[in-house]
């Protein structure tokens, strides 16, 4: 039985399981299995908790901006949004990371999984549509920048705190190999 166009399609990257799901009508400008194999690269440098899962949804638009303006309470699409299930204590410290410890000493994450148990990290929203809008010369490149970017949200990163922002952006670079 063939899966609906629209349904996630699961990809192992040990110990990562991502789950991606393209709409209907979105271009695919990169495949799959590359986005999966970059986000389990993100969760690996970002010292996620594993095993665990993470879902990716690829849309457009008029999809994303209710999301945006619900979530965000912004008007009109953005690129990317990111709904983490765990804290940021989950997730080792990092510069500027606004759970970061009056002695300036990293934090160890307060969170431990369930043994022999898939933690479900979050999910990830990125409008194609506005990747391409964005990056018209090379819309794959910016579709892997917003998959790394929406990662790292969800493993307790933001780009609110100047340090933590450029920190932030040094290891995007370095995930994507741009370092």
């Amino acid at each position: 039985m063939a899966l609906p166009p629209d349904a996630p399609r699961t990809h192992y990257v040990a110990p990562w399981r991502i789950d991606i799901t393209v709409r209907r009508g979105v271009p695919r400008v990169v495949a799959a299995t590359a986005l999966a194999r970059l986000a389990a690269s993100a969760l690996t440098t970002a010292g996620a908790p594993a095993p665990a899962s993470l879902a990716l949804i690829l849309t457009n638009d008029a999809e994303i901006e209710p999301l945006n303006v619900e979530h965000m309470d912004h008007e009109g699409p953005t690129d990317v949004l990111s709904f983490p299930l765990l804290p940021p204590s989950a997730f080792p410290g990092h510069p500027g990371k606004a759970a970061a410890s009056e002695t300036g000493r990293p934090i160890e994450p307060t969170f431990r999984p369930p043994r022999r148990q898939r933690t479900h990290l979050g999910d990830i929203v990125i409008s194609v549509e506005r990747a391409i809008e964005q990056a018209p010369e090379s819309p794959a490149q910016e579709l892997r920048q917003l998959v790394v970017h929406g990662v790292l949200h969800v493993c307790g990163w933001d780009h609110a705190d100047p340090v933590e922002r450029d920190a932030m952006r040094s290891l995007e670079r370095a995930i994507m190999g741009e370092t």
